[in-house]
């Protein structure tokens, strides 16, 4: 769960600190920790810390590639696109992690997850052209170290 301590210095770090966001931000971090508190389950989750290191820079690096490759599809000269959907088994256990790797896959270029059904992610993409599977492979490991799941030898 997050604590109301970390949803304050959440609020703090977006507010640059001035202490009158405090007006707002007091109510809020309260609402949330609130809410969090209320929708807890017995799952918890189990984030790691030397899972979410590398992470960052492969979420960021993916983000910036996936809107550079958009970009270049579909501002060209030529339209390069061929749009259609694929399916991928996911290999993930915990359904916040499985939630997790499908809004990030949504950032690999000219992807979109379109529906989350047990263990099969369906994906929008605007080139069915290339085989989007090694990609999600990858982006799956790195869900998986930052959520301390252990694939070697699922599926």
């Amino acid at each position: 769960m997050l604590s109301a301590v970390s949803l304050a210095a959440i609020w703090w770090v977006i507010a640059g600190g001035a202490p009158s966001s405090w007006i707002l931000g007091g109510p809020a971090v309260l609402a949330a920790a609130w809410t969090a508190r209320r929708l807890e389950t017995d799952m918890g989750v189990r984030l790691s810390f030397a899972g979410l290191s590398p992470f960052i820079p492969f979420f960021l690096w993916e983000s910036l590639r996936g809107g550079v490759d958009v970009a270049l599809r579909t501002l060209g000269p030529r339209l390069r696109v061929r749009p259609g959907f694929a399916r991928y088994q996911m290999r993930l256990a915990s359904p916040s992690a499985r939630v997790f790797f499908a809004n990030c896959a949504s950032l690999l270029p000219g992807t979109l997850a379109a529906e989350l059904e047990g263990d099969w992610l369906t994906m929008h993409a605007l080139s069915t052209e290339a085989d989007g599977n090694p990609e999600l492979r990858r982006l799956e490991r790195a869900v998986a170290r930052l959520f301390s799941e252990d694939l070697e030898g699922v599926r």
